[in-house]
């Protein structure tokens, strides 16, 4: 909650991260219940220090209360994580398609002229929503309950008659806030059969909006400054806004009169919380929050088991793909190394040559340039199959066996040596 990060402050936060030198390129996902920082660099420790660097100065908590509460991943464990984020397999519903659309805002927002994204994060981030939509149109994943607010309804209306003695479909039922979250909110109940609600916002224009969306449900709009009478009329009150404060706690129902004893559910599916935890000493509200949709979530989780299986199969396959990509840089230098290596010998033979021929007065200038070209020629067909060697070599295992062999063959990590010897030549 202290690292969470705004979708309009994305880039310029990744902006932040990168503006001292040790962090290349950097891309920053931060929703309703995660928040990570993907990154590339040279230096791997570095670029960890100053990440952690930046953790601290947002958060204000010291280095040792981070470490306990989140992981770094680095190589091709970070694109496992990412590949199975974008195919809904590490959220809390398993399968829901919001992450998914919040992976492919964090590959836009790189790509922005103001984005941090630069050759390798651009390419793993459109790889990660290319995987998440293949696993959702080949697989089962994403079926029943795919999002945090419909884990929400699920756990409202199992819990309604133990809570509230009355069934899901008597329950009054009111949401804080206008946002994605209350859309996909009334989205699920709506196909529960929900007739009416009341929306609480701080304005008119998006509930609006949420009105003409929903013609079949009567939505009420209601100011904040009119809360505490919705909360005393309804039976079942969902919070979804991004106040950084608590809208709905124990003293502020004890101030509003809401401490009488009258049954109140209270949802919140908010990140930062909306709802204060000592809400439920009062008597007759039971206070939920995003932990405890984690019984929802197990038994989504249960049901998918197989198609988890069947989309990790596919997300491997895409992972590795960019596994095999981002090590096919690795060999760009090797190649230019090898080419410049060959060339270098190529001229000093070269030179040696003409100056021999060109003592000879029968050899004209079109001549040396016929020898020139066939230097070139020879040289090229000599390279062409160790170069087709490393560009096909299938695993990363392989391609860098194929790097060291080439390295060592031709001496390529030895320039003074090479040198030496063409000095000794002549």
């Amino acid at each position: 909650e202290k690292l969470a990060i705004p979708e309009s402050e994305w880039n310029e936060q990744s902006a932040l991260i990168t503006s001292t030198g040790q962090v290349e390129e950097a891309a920053i996902l931060s929703t309703c219940n995660r928040f990570e920082i993907y990154f590339a660099a040279s230096d791997p420790h570095e670029a960890n220090a100053r990440v952690m660097e930046f953790l601290q100065e947002r958060s204000g908590l010291p280095v040792s209360v981070l470490r306990r509460n989140i992981f770094m991943l680095e190589g091709d464990d970070a694109v496992w994580h990412l590949m199975r984020v974008a195919g809904g397999l590490d959220s809390l519903v398993v399968g829901e398609g919001q992450i998914l659309s919040q992976v492919r805002q964090c590959h836009l927002h790189s790509i922005e002229e103001d984005g941090c994204g630069g050759k390798v994060l651009s390419r793993l981030l459109n790889n990660a929503v290319a995987a998440g939509k293949r696993v959702r149109s080949e697989t089962a994943i994403s079926k029943g309950s795919v999002s945090i607010s419909s884990a929400a309804v699920e756990l409202s209306e199992h819990m309604c008659m133990k809570d509230l003695n009355l069934p899901f479909s008597e329950a009054r039922l009111a949401v804080v806030g206008a946002g994605t979250m209350t859309r996909l909110l009334i989205t699920h109940l709506a196909s529960r059969g929900l007739e009416r609600i009341a929306i609480v916002n701080r304005s008119m224009p998006r509930p609006m909006e949420l009105q003409e969306q929903f013609p079949d449900v009567d939505i009420e709009i209601v100011l904040e400054d009119g809360l505490w009478d919705v909360v005393g009329r309804s039976d079942i009150v969902y919070t979804a806004t991004s106040s950084p404060d608590y809208v709905i706690d124990k003293a502020l129902l004890e101030e509003h009169g809401q401490d009488g004893g009258r049954p109140l559910m209270l949802v919140d599916i908010a990140v930062p919380r909306n709802i204060g935890s000592d809400s439920g000493e009062l008597d007759g509200v039971k206070p939920y929050n995003v932990d405890d949709l984690k019984a929802v979530v197990a038994k989504n989780t249960a049901m998918r088991q197989r198609e988890m299986i069947e989309a990790e199969t596919l997300l491997r396959e895409e992972a590795d793909s960019f596994i095999g990509w981002r090590e096919s840089l690795s060999a760009i230098p090797t190649i230019n190394q090898l080419q410049e290596r060959a060339n270098m010998f190529r001229t000093e033979e070269l030179k040696k040559c003409t100056r021999k021929l060109s003592q000879n007065d029968n050899f004209t200038d079109r001549e040396l340039e016929a020898v020139e070209r066939l230097s070139r020629g020879i040289v090229n067909k000599m390279l062409h199959g160790p170069m087709s060697h490393l560009r096909k070599a299938e695993s990363v295992e392989k391609k860098q066996a194929a790097l060291s062999e080439l390295s060592s063959m031709f001496r390529l990590d030895d320039e003074q040596g090479a040198r030496g010897r063409g000095r000794r030549r002549r």
